[in-house]
């Protein structure tokens, strides 16, 4: 492409230079807004300074990179919830012997997990794991963090979708899936392997180290208190805490008896008691009033019926009430074993649930090694994974693993790469560089993944492969 005009590449040089410099250093002084605001910043100026017209603009962003892009991070934030990556934190401990075996571990999983699920994901996820490991086996994290670092980003250069640069040169270039995979796959390997050795050689020493002494009596007293605590819970305990709350069970029975229903029967010998003594003040009176005698007989008579009635009906509301409280334990019975029942329900939902997520998973990855447009392929696995979870998926889509921002930051990325392409800056450069970089020859090879090298360290890794 052939120079522009003097002032269009001026305007257009000094819009991606702001880029450039709130791309690399987000929080410079003078205008510390981000790398986000920064590409949409120099999107603006290269419309306003006339160097795109709006709607190159608009062509510039290219969609199946981001429909690409948005659908691995929502597969990625459904295998977080299935425990995917709860798995491989338990893959990297699983019968380890040693700071070195975990050392080499992490190389190889975060490789393979990178290429498979985006380095950006294992990177934020594997992290908690790694620090927790090497706190409990009482190792120094540092190691383990770099080893992490550096495989995680060896690992996602052998797929498309192993980080977003690879995503800018699949889709431009019109790479299949397939052919990237077998094309970067042996130079993956033998980067893992050279990257492990290299951290296995400069913290041989350190991951030598014995572990402390007391901090393995710490663990052994945390370990005898989990005995005690497991001890208070044994059958024996049990059966002894049974036959102590049948015994409060039954004082308690009778204290319902005594101060329940029984207290009417206190009042009732008050009123027996009066009764009895109107009798003997009627019959001292003797044949004084006969009248009188036999009207207190039939009042005795008469409150002496009520009574039994009256203890009758209490006797039998304590029968009920005792049995009620026989039924207790039936009740709590049942409503245990219900429990039990929609607890069993839960666990079998979840792992029905968890296993359509992985076989989702997998579908996709088998479209994209099929050749199928691999745009598409993300998007509809994610799809298909929010179908299936059948809720609202706005939780899902807020997550961290789900980066508006990135797909902004892509969006004024394009548009403001696009403006200084059409600037020629970018093709002189190139047609300087080519007569010494072409790939037939050890010496091109070299030069040009030198200059790759350095532009994607100065200028960032994105920005780099899209001007490529």
């Amino acid at each position: 492409m052939a120079m522009a005009g003097p002032v269009k590449v001026v305007l257009g040089s000094v819009a991606f230079g702001i880029f450039w410099i709130l791309a690399v250093f987000p929080a410079v002084p003078f205008l510390p807004i981000g790398r986000t605001a920064g590409s949409l910043l120099g999107a603006m100026l290269m419309v306003i300074f006339r160097v795109i017209s709006p709607d190159e603009a608009y062509d510039a962003i290219d969609l199946p990179i981001l429909g690409l892009l948005f659908g691995t991070m929502v597969v990625s934030v459904f295998l977080e919830r299935a425990d995917m990556f709860k798995y491989l934190g338990k893959l990297l401990s699983w019968k380890s012997r040693g700071g070195k075996d975990l050392l080499f571990r992490i190389c190889l999983i975060s490789a393979i997990a990178s290429a498979l699920f985006t380095n950006d994901t294992c990177c934020v996820v594997l992290t908690e794991f790694i620090l927790k490991i090497a706190r409990q086996n009482n190792l120094p994290p540092q190691p383990f963090l770099l080893a992490l670092a550096s495989s995680s980003n060896i690992g996602s250069a052998a797929t498309p979708i192993g980080n977003p640069q690879n995503l800018v040169i699949a889709v431009q270039s019109g790479i299949s899936f397939e052919r990237f995979l077998w094309g970067i796959l042996p130079a993956m390997i033998v980067g893992i392997l050279v990257n492990a050795s290299i951290l296995l050689v400069y913290f041989w020493k350190l991951l030598s180290i014995e572990k402390d002494e007391e901090v393995v009596s710490t663990a052994g007293d945390v370990v005898a208190e989990d005995d005690v605590t497991l001890h208070r819970f044994s059958p024996a305990t049990m059966s002894h805490v049974t036959s102590v709350n049948s015994q409060e069970f039954g004082s308690a029975i009778d204290a319902v008896v005594l101060n329940g229903d029984f207290g009417r029967t206190d009042s009732q010998r008050s009123r027996t008691n009066s009764i009895d003594i109107d009798i003997q003040t009627a019959s001292s009176g003797g044949i004084e009033s006969m009248r009188a005698s036999n009207a207190s007989r039939e009042v005795a008579e008469g409150a002496a019926i009520s009574l039994r009635r009256d203890q009758a009906v209490s006797s039998r509301r304590i029968l009920r009430g005792t049995s009620n409280l026989r039924n207790i334990p039936r009740e709590n019975a049942s409503v245990q074993a219900s429990d039990e029942k929609e607890g069993s329900i839960e666990r079998w939902k979840r792992l029905w649930w968890k296993t359509c997520v992985y076989l989702v998973t997998m579908g996709m990855l088998v479209a994209l090694l099929m050749g199928l447009n691999m745009s598409w392929s993300a998007i509809t696995a994610a799809l298909a994974l929010v179908v299936l979870d059948f809720k609202d998926a706005r939780p899902c889509l807020e997550k961290k693993q789900v980066s508006y921002s990135l797909l902004i930051f892509f969006c004024g990325m394009f548009i403001t790469v696009d403006g200084f392409n059409k600037t020629g800056i970018p093709s002189a450069l190139w047609e300087l560089v080519e007569p010494h970089a072409r790939i037939d020859s050890a010496g091109g090879v070299a030069l040009l993944s030198l200059v790759i090298l350095v532009l994607s360290n100065v200028a960032s890794n994105v920005p780099t492969g899209k001007s490529s």
